[in-house]
């Protein structure tokens, strides 16, 4: 037997060099590697020997050869042990990277995303002091909206400190800043994807858009085409029935605007430039189409194959909640709840859910016409609009909703100082009561009577019906009266009826267009606490993207080609962007 002079530092029994014993880093022979279990009985020379090196092993182990083998037959246990730490590592690292989005596109998720467009918090002030009062409720009466209060929002476009709509919604479409003007693309002028596209796409969700505009209207329009100018209505339509490479992503939209789909060969019903039906081609694609209140009262709820739908009541905007007639048009809250019955039909039993778009449009054409009063209603029909949608999602755990202003309209202030002197701390909400008709109604009638009336008749119709009939104004002095008769030009007319109505309430306009003044934010169910505080307006539909596990760079780059401009001239809307001076008097053969 070889005499070992120093110790071992490893007995390698699997190595390539055999069973052979290494002194440091040097492998050397032993006679205790070349004895087998068996041979240690063969004999007492043999065991003798074998005896002498295993105590020499054992001297510089403290542990014996045996028990060293016993942990050699052992290894299997530490390998697989090692190779779960290996797999939870790895598990760790793919359910962060990539995991999160997967195990989201596997939960059922509806998203209802409210934008109330130009309502500032000013606004909000007004509605609740006017409601609190009028209905004699408590000074801590809190509106629908003044419960779900979480943060507010920041508004400004790409180009400017003051958004307009089509910069606003597509910052929440498409979660970028873009230029005033812009639906659904980038600074860059190339279509982005929108979360309404990838929701549909990327997670087989149903789709809607409520809205009481036109449907082909900036925030709409914004979540469903992409044109470089949001005067491309024309455009926009042919978007909304699937005319480009996604087909169609929209699957129900409720509003106004059905003359955007009708051909120009039919100039009682049509505002298009050309001779597009596009009314008929939805119908080919699919679409149940309806246009009246009778056939919205009609649509079952529990009918799974309604889908696609497009209910279309008027033929540009819808009416101002205080002019709406009941018998001819729903309400915003009536064509909400109608929309979550029928996408919440449409996906049961199914992994996935729904996003839908609701928008109260006409705030903010109240709004631009300085219009308290109309803005007043509309901004109360919002609000039931929210208690049905909290409603919904209080009876379905997997739903958020969120609600926001693109941004403020009018520069609104619940005050106006009307002399010289120190001003009256007060304003009048019981002013507000007796209106009962829009300035955009009133104005129409009274633009109607200007060419065959006497100016005889039009000072008795101001002063016998418009002023203390329709806007509950018993004071109106003979200045004010003649004035209102005598002016032909919309606009002029428009001011001289604002004034009357704000100036009585003591409530304050800074302009006819928008403000650059933040916005609240409300929020509602499955991680509405995510959003609380102030955000930028682009944080909003990173919200929603990281909720649904959406990729909008992935849509984005399927329909980097599509068209983004309309063959026909777009129709320009008129003065400082006023969006509702394009309503009824300048369609006189559609309404």
């Amino acid at each position: 037997m070889s005499q070992l002079n120093g110790p071992y530092s490893a007995i390698a029994r699997d190595s390539n060099e055999g069973l052979r014993v290494h002194f440091g880093n040097e492998p050397r022979d032993s006679e205790a590697a070349d004895i087998e279990d068996n041979d240690l009985f063969e004999g007492s020379t043999q065991l003798t020997d074998a005896m002498e090196v295993a105590d020499s092993d054992t001297l510089y182990y403290g542990i014996s050869l045996g028990t060293r083998r016993r942990m050699h037959k052992g290894r299997g246990f530490w390998v697989t042990v090692a190779l779960l730490v290996l797999v939870s590592v790895v598990g760790m690292f793919w359910l962060y990277f990539d995991g999160i989005n997967w195990m989201q596109r596997s939960k059922k998720r509806n998203v209802i995303l409210m934008i109330s467009d130009g309502f500032g918090p000013a606004s909000e002030t007004m509605a609740r002091n006017f409601f609190q009062q009028t209905n004699n409720l408590s000074i801590g009466y809190q509106s629908p909206l003044d419960q779900i209060l979480v943060g507010s929002s920041r508004t400004r476009s790409s180009d400017s400190l003051i958004t307009d709509s089509a910069a606003g919604a597509t910052a929440f479409s498409c979660r970028l800043k873009t230029y005033n003007g812009a639906i659904g693309v980038t600074e860059d002028k190339t279509p982005c994807g929108t979360i309404l596209e990838a929701a549909k796409l990327q997670r087989g969700m149903a789709t809607g858009l409520v809205v009481t505009s036109r449907i082909t209207h900036a925030t709409p329009g914004a979540f469903s085409a992409h044109t470089l100018s949001r005067n491309m209505e024309d455009l926009i339509a042919e978007y909304q029935i699937g005319n480009y490479s996604l087909g169609p992503v929209v699957d129900l939209m409720f509003g106004g605007g059905r003359c955007y789909f009708m051909p120009n060969t039919k100039p009682e019903s049509s505002c298009r430039m050309d001779d597009r039906d596009l009314w008929k081609d939805a119908k080919s694609a699919g679409f149940r189409t309806l246009s009246s209140r009778k056939e919205f009262d009609s649509l079952d709820s529990s009918d799974a194959k309604l889908l696609p739908l497009l209910g279309l009541m008027a033929p540009s905007h819808m009416d101002y909640e205080i002019d709406r007639d009941p018998k001819e048009q729903p309400s915003l809250a009536e064509m909400a709840d109608k929309a979550l019955k029928i996408l919440d039909t449409s996906t049961k039993n199914k992994n996935s859910g729904f996003f839908l778009m609701i928008e109260g449009s006409r705030i903010d054409m109240a709004a631009h016409t300085n219009d308290p009063a109309a803005h007043l209603r509309d901004i109360i029909a919002y609000w039931d609009t929210v208690a049905v949608v909290r409603k919904f999602v209080d009876e379905h755990p997997d739903t958020v909703m969120i609600s926001v202003s693109d941004h403020e309209t009018g520069g609104f202030s619940v005050a106006k100082q009307l002399t010289p002197t120190y001003p009256e701390y007060l304003w009048k909400p019981e002013v507000l009561k007796p209106v009962r008709h829009s300035i955009e109604y009133i104005s129409m009638q009274l633009l109607g009577q200007s060419g065959g009336d006497s100016q005889d008749t039009r000072y008795r119709f101001v002063r016998d019906t418009v002023l203390p009939d329709w806007m509950g104004i018993k004071d109106a002095s003979h200045e004010e009266i003649t004035s209102v008769a005598e002016e032909t030009n919309s606009v002029r007319l428009r001011q001289l009826l604002s004034t009357a109505i704000s100036d009585r309430a003591q409530i304050g306009w800074a302009t006819h267009g928008h403000s650059a003044v933040d916005v609240n934010l409300y929020a509602y169910g499955k991680d509405a606490h995510v959003l609380r505080g102030n955000h930028e307006n682009t944080e909003i539909g990173q919200f929603i993207i990281d909720l649904l596990g959406l990729d909008l760079d992935l849509v984005t780059s399927k329909i980097k080609g599509e068209r983004v401009t309309q063959q026909s001239a777009p129709v320009q809307e008129a003065w400082l962007g006023r969006r509702d001076v394009d309503a009824p008097e300048h369609y006189p053969l559609i309404h």
